[in-house]
């Protein structure tokens, strides 16, 4: 392996060390970020009448809508788990896309029969949450190393 494969690696796998309490809380900072954010954003939308009243199915449109957002601030959450870790930025910002993956799950198994919205809309939560993680990760890369991109 050359200079960049390890210059890689040392950004994405775990040290020996494992998750310290600031490892711990970058990953907790980045889930709470999405959490409130994309909840504010969902409130706000129902506000103005954008999204129709809570538990009223929304469509294919208002679904795009919902994903849109949520990609977007699923990559700032990673951006910003990415910043606060101690290291391994990456490897952190994969952290939290293993987290989504896992909520991202339980939400669509506890929602599939409830007719909310359309059935791709939970699936696409789900096989999103680690490329948009990456996404972050890989922006808060090129903005710590200035504009270069250290793989």
């Amino acid at each position: 392996m050359g200079a960049r494969g390890a210059a890689c690696d040392a950004h994405i796998l775990p040290s020996e060390k494992g998750m310290n309490k600031r490892s711990i809380w970058a990953v907790v900072a980045g889930v709470l970020f999405i959490i409130i954010v994309t909840t504010i954003v969902d409130v706000v939308l129902h506000v103005v009448h954008v999204f129709p009243p809570m538990n009223t199915p929304i469509d294919d449109r208002l679904a795009a809508l919902a994903t849109s957002y949520r990609i977007v601030i699923s990559v700032a959450g990673a951006w910003l788990t990415a910043r606060l870790a101690p290291d391994r930025p990456m490897w952190h910002a994969m952290v939290l896309g293993g987290i989504g993956v896992g909520l991202g799950t339980m939400g669509l198994v506890a929602t599939w029969n409830l007719g909310l919205g359309p059935r791709w809309y939970p699936v696409a939560l789900v096989l999103l949450a680690l490329p948009q993680c990456w996404a972050g990760g890989k922006l808060y890369l090129r903005s710590a190393e200035g504009g270069r991109d250290p793989a």
